[in-house]
């Protein structure tokens, strides 16, 4: 880290503080709807209501480091839209669509692939397409954002390599392109900023970039981790390849001392764990509901959200102390200490506060956000939303919650659209 990302560190660290000690000690009280920014036909828009034509099907947001920003990936208007945090006034859109003789540099010596993985399809320039944005992260202290890209727009079933696109967000600009393997998701920093994971819902592997440099340029592919099976996808052709995904790998995290990186297996079922000092795929923690979604630690406990049955679980982080002394030959660690909350049919996305006291959860079959206490594990309160909620961010102080409402097809003026909540403490 240069003297430089050291005092950035230490003033943010400062300056986030200083805001949370406002609600340290306060209680949950409500949300209260602030703005809703959309993309659908309304007649009569308001104060409330705003219209976006780039929000289309957002699959997530996140704040920058600072609260200042906040970011939304609009899948289908292959966009990053930036807003401003305190006024709510749009700032710009971040096209994430590249033509060959305008955006070149942007990819490293013209790489066009990576880890040995082949396109299926014969193009002058691979180069030249556009990037359906799902997932980010942000690395070097809120220098760059991350966003991965479910499929470049000419890979109609998401079996040739994607990419990732970095953003200064300094500049709001995107600054490299990375290729990576087919169909990335969720995308997650080490504790120590040294390591990016990018996780291939594509064919169960996952990606380590090391980071650990200043210039952007310099960022390369360290390892490659393969969770029990590669999934061939040399004769796919006209499938849904959000089914047909192997354990459809998905919410990535590291643990908070770096040692082990977990990764949800929605399709396989349970928790992967890969140790991270040599990068090796030790084992699967079963004990879980099926069809696990999102996962998340916090204040030493591991949550994890069951997309199909509708459940929000958690497990003490410290049990991952056992996996070491297990002698797993299937590489199965059962654990019946999962704590269970029913949250609702579709449970994507979840957030908690600063503090970890509250957890709040998207539930896209119900169009609403459900919100727990985490010290009785119980709903305190449930807030209705534009439909099809997927993603979620609350903002560094503790003051503010973002949900995006994906658009779904046959579906006419509904989702499309992010919600902004102000969260009410007493």
């Amino acid at each position: 880290m240069t003297l430089f990302q050291l005092f950035i560190s230490l003033f943010l660290h400062c300056f986030l503080d200083a805001n949370f000690v406002e609600i340290e000690n306060k209680k949950y009280n409500s949300l209260q709807l602030v703005k809703i920014i959309q993309s659908n036909y309304i007649s009569n828009l308001n104060n409330t209501t705003v219209y976006d034509s780039s929000i289309r099907s957002p699959k997530s947001v996140i704040f920058s480091v600072d609260g200042a920003k906040f970011y939304i990936n609009s899948l289908e208007g292959f966009k990053t839209v930036v807003y401003d945090a305190k006024s709510l006034k749009k700032i710009k859109d971040i096209n994430h669509i590249f033509t060959s003789n305008n955006d070149s540099k942007l990819f490293k010596n013209n790489e066009s692939t990576v880890l040995n993985y082949k396109f299926h399809q014969k193009r002058k320039n691979l180069n030249s397409f556009s990037g359906k944005p799902v997932e980010s992260c942000m690395s070097h202290n809120g220098k760059y954002l991350w966003v991965t890209y479910y499929r470049r727009d000419y890979d109609l079933n998401a079996i040739s390599p994607s990419a990732i696109a970095i953003i200064d967000t300094n500049l709001d600009k995107i600054v490299r392109v990375i290729p990576c393997g087919p169909l990335p998701k969720m995308i997650t920093c080490s504790p120590d900023n040294k390591q990016i994971a990018v996780t291939h819902w594509g064919d169960n592997t996952i990606a380590i970039i090391n980071i650990d440099y200043d210039n952007v340029m310099d960022f390369k592919y360290s390892d490659y981790i393969l969770i029990d099976y590669k999934v061939d996808l040399s004769n796919i052709s006209n499938v849904n390849r959000d089914n047909y995904c192997g354990n459809c790998l998905r919410g990535t995290t590291y643990s908070p001392d770096g040692l082990y990186l977990l990764v949800a297996k929605m399709g396989g079922n349970g928790v992967a764990v890969i140790r991270t000092n040599d990068m090796k795929y030790i084992g699967t923690i079963s004990g879980t509901k099926p069809n696990l979604r999102h996962l998340t630690i916090k204040n030493n406990f591991i949550y994890i959200s069951s997309n199909r049955y509708g459940f929000v679980q958690r497990l003490p982080l410290s049990k991952l102390k056992e996996l070491s002394l297990s002698d797993s030959k299937n590489k199965i660690f059962n654990f019946d200490s999962w704590q269970s909350i029913k949250v609702g049919l579709g449970a994507r996305t979840i957030s908690l506060t600063p503090d970890g006291k509250y957890l709040f959860a998207c539930i896209n079959n119900e169009s609403k956000i459900v919100v727990v206490d985490t010290n009785s594990f119980k709903i305190i309160d449930t807030i209705k939303v534009n439909k099809f909620p997927v993603g979620l961010a609350i903002s560094p102080d503790g003051k503010y919650l973002i949900s995006t409402s994906q658009g779904k097809s046959g579906h006419v003026n509904a989702g499309n659209a992010v919600n902004v909540f102000k969260i009410i403490y007493s």
